[in-house]
């Protein structure tokens, strides 16, 4: 297999094929949420229930009350490890600024790089944790669908893939910046029919729910 060529594709057709998909994707999910039908509000109306929205969004990220110890600690603890890292990786990389330039003619500045490899591995880390928690919880594993571990192992190898490769680990570069990229197109492309998209419908939902509250005048 001529390695340069496959990674010639995949940073190039293999690219816009699946930022096509995920964007038309995306763009089907979004429409179909907004355009479903509602039930008339009979209630009166008290605001417009657009800061109510946006502290539902806030208080729903929060422990309640403030005290973590109301939540699972440990679901809590490592959720928001890996989410927050995942974060810093996607957005504070410089590879992935110099990306988003290309892509966007966007740039900001990054972060060192020893930082985003704490955060990475941390990420890492909780994934692997989160994994083995639901796999030896009976009701989490119960509970959990194929489709779960497909979303975990589409989430993960990117993460896992793009650390080897910036480091240059265990395979050739060349090898490893085509998994990483290819898992990266790969979760662009399942992205939209996939449990993912809570990425995007968690908040709209949460604001939602709070905007119909306040303008009800009850708390969400």
């Amino acid at each position: 297999m001529n390695i340069e060529a496959v990674l010639l594709w995949i940073r190039g057709p293999g690219l816009g094929l699946a930022l096509g998909i995920f964007l038309f994707g995306m763009a089907i999910k979004l429409l179909e949420i907004f355009l479903l039908g509602r039930k008339k509000n009979l209630a009166a109306v008290r605001s417009s229930g657009v800061a109510a929205g946006f502290r539902t969004i806030l208080s729903r990220s929060l422990p309640p009350d403030g005290n973590i110890l109301r939540r699972p600690r440990f679901t809590f603890i490592f959720g928001y490890a890996f989410h927050i890292g995942l974060f810093v990786v996607m957005f504070f990389l410089a590879p992935h600024i110099e990306v988003s330039h290309a892509l966007l003619g966007l740039s900001w500045p990054a972060l060192p790089t020893p930082v985003v490899d704490v955060f990475t591995i941390i990420s890492i880390i909780a994934m692997m944790a989160l994994l083995w928690h639901r796999l030896t919880s009976p009701l989490l594993k119960y509970l959990t669908t194929p489709q779960d571990y497909l979303v975990w192992a589409l989430t993960f190898a990117p993460l896992l893939s793009g650390y080897m490769a910036y480091h240059h680990l265990l395979l050739p570069y060349t090898w490893l910046l085509s998994i990483h990229i290819g898992s990266v197109e790969l979760l662009l492309i399942l992205f939209p029919f996939t449990k993912l998209t809570h990425a995007f419908t968690l908040f709209i939902a949460r604001w939602y729910t709070g905007m119909m509250a306040g303008q009800k005048g009850v708390q969400s």
